[in-house]
């Protein structure tokens, strides 16, 4: 019974909508006039309306108070406002650079071209003075190694024929100018093809090959050399020579000469 009674008072709550000057009157004629006389009924018949009356009274009351509450703390209406546009940068204008003045590049004297390198097709050592370097098919040159050092050097012989050879004997004198001592050779032609022998003759160390009976030395270029310490320092090749006696289909040839220092 409670829970429909208030359910009802709060659906009359909500639907009722307040006369504040009615309320007003009434509450201003109740404080002038004499308290009105109400007949007493039984208890059990008069309750339930007391109830609803003085319940329905509240909820008018209080759905008035809060609709008073909400008018006064509702603020007014602000007047709308437009903030100001900020101001336009003031841009102001870059100085520019001149630009330089063109200038021209001096132009660099014409130089003649330099010569062209001649490239020799094969090794060609130029003979010492005293010599006799071609004869016949035959063309030599010596000179010590570019790899030879203050400790130990190289004579090479370089030997061009033109034609086949059936005899061949080849001679290199190292003047023993202190410490020298043989430390090997070699030749571009086959080793079992020639006797080879070292050994100290006449104040000189002496490499000398000589080709075997029934070989032949082909055309082309040769190559003979000798190697050996000396003393400290730089050993100077002036008493160093080679000779070269060979035979041929033309005949005897004979070559011999020094040896160029080191380039």
């Amino acid at each position: 019974m409670n829970e429909h009674i208030s359910r009802q008072l709060r659906e009359a709550a909500g639907a009722h909508q307040p006369d504040r000057a009615r309320m007003l009157a009434r509450v201003q004629r109740g404080a002038a006039g004499p308290a009105p006389r109400h007949r007493t009924r039984s208890g059990l018949r008069s309750w339930p309306r007391a109830a609803i009356a003085g319940l329905a009274a509240a909820g008018i009351l209080a759905t008035g108070g809060l609709a008073m509450a909400g008018i006064t703390q509702a603020p007014p209406p602000s007047e709308a406002t437009t903030a100001p546009a900020p101001p336009s940068p003031v841009v102001t204008p870059t100085p520019t650079r001149p630009a330089p003045p063109a200038t021209t590049a001096p132009t660099a004297p014409a130089t003649a071209p330099a010569p062209a390198a001649v490239t020799p097709t094969s090794p060609r050592p130029t003979p010492s003075a005293g010599s006799r370097a071609q004869n016949g098919p035959l063309w030599s040159a010596g000179s010590i190694g570019s790899h030879s050092n203050a400790y130990w050097s190289e004579s090479d012989l370089v030997l061009r024929t033109s034609q086949p050879l059936t005899s061949l004997t080849v001679e290199l004198r190292v003047a023993q100018t202190g410490g020298v001592r043989d430390t090997g050779n070699w030749r571009t032609l086959p080793a079992d093809d020639f006797t080879v022998t070292v050994q100290e003759a006449g104040g000189a160390l002496v490499y000398r090959w000589i080709l075997k009976p029934g070989r032949t030395v082909p055309p082309g270029e040769h190559q003979f050399a000798g190697q050996y310490n000396h003393a400290t320092g730089v050993r100077a090749a002036t008493g160093d020579g080679y000779r070269v006696e060979a035979q041929s289909t033309g005949g005897p040839a004979a070559v011999w000469g020094g040896f160029t220092p080191a380039g």
